[in-house]
């Protein structure tokens, strides 16, 4: 592929693809993402190749509209499609703004219906994307005890505070939370392990966990099914964490959990989400950056 500016040409496709960060943190580091704005086009076949060749975790494709605010959107990671990306979904509805202007704009998934409104702020466009329903269980002591093992943790790092469970916003992701920091900050897995088993499971992240205070939390998201060893910005997860916190009565409603993500990796990352007293679905909010 050739660059130009913030965007890359493929060769083959002789498509546009535009580089936007979500999810950044006073407009620095966030979660890189490549947006194809008229992918209509694009066979399975293509948009793989295009997600391969960019090697973001995640490239989100859309298609022609529907109607003047409404667009088809699916996302591929190096490896496969995946139901739904919260981070290029801001990506590419923060790209939509520069072109259209900000609003609101629906998205067709394969997860179900995303609403998202762009607004100007003083870091650029923000985005607020409204998940699907979301819903959550209880994980299994074998699940528990497999993820832990390919973690390289042991029980006693585990915060009781907050049961381990398989939460969902479009996507699952086993939940664990951890007592130290530090022991998030060296997450050192195995990752064929885990890879397996997160295959297995159909899990799509794992959302490590430690609370600072009931309503600030470190995150880190470990991502082997996407090819990717790490997720610095997951909306996904942090969607389905929201709704794993209002379940689980774990917060008083409404109110908005901040998390904290990718500064282990150097790429800091800032997601707001706002959960409701009497809705599902989980509100995230984050900005996004063009990448030159």
């Amino acid at each position: 592929m050739t660059e130009s500016g913030n965007q890359f040409v493929g060769q083959q496709e002789n498509v546009e693809v535009l580089r936007y960060a979500a999810f950044t943190d006073e407009g620095t580091g966030g979660n890189p993402a490549g947006i194809v704005l008229d992918a209509g086009d694009l066979d399975e076949e293509a948009r793989l190749r295009i997600a391969a060749r960019l090697g973001y975790s995640e490239t989100a494709f859309v298609d022609e509209p529907r109607g003047t605010t409404m667009f088809r959107l699916r996302y591929y990671s190096p490896l496969a499609e995946v139901a739904f990306c919260g981070h290029a979904t801001i990506a590419a509805a923060v790209a939509l703004a520069h072109r259209d202007g900000p609003g609101r704009i629906e998205f067709t998934t394969l997860a179900g219906p995303i609403e998202v409104r762009t607004q100007p702020s003083a870091l650029g466009y923000a985005a607020t994307l409204t998940s699907v329903p979301t819903h959550t269980r209880p994980a299994t002591a074998e699940e528990v005890a497999s993820a832990l093992k390919s973690l390289r943790w042991s029980p006693d790092d585990i915060d009781s505070r907050y049961p381990a469970h398989i939460a969902f916003a479009g996507n699952d992701h086993l939940i664990l939370a951890v007592h130290s920091r530090d022991r998030l900050a060296n997450l050192d897995y195995d990752y064929d392990g885990l890879a397996l088993l997160m295959e297995q499971r159909k899990w799509t992240t794992l959302q490590l966990v430690h609370a600072h205070t009931p309503l600030l939390f470190s995150s880190r998201n470990p991502f082997p099914p996407g090819g990717i060893v790490e997720d610095p910005a997951t909306g996904a997860a942090a969607a389905a964490f929201g709704g794993y916190l209002r379940a689980l009565n774990l917060v008083d409603l409404p109110t908005r959990v901040t998390v904290m993500q990718g500064q282990d990796m150097g790429r800091p990352s800032r997601l707001l989400v706002d959960l409701s007293a009497h809705d599902d679905r989980v509100q995230v909010t984050g900005t996004a950056t063009a990448l030159l």
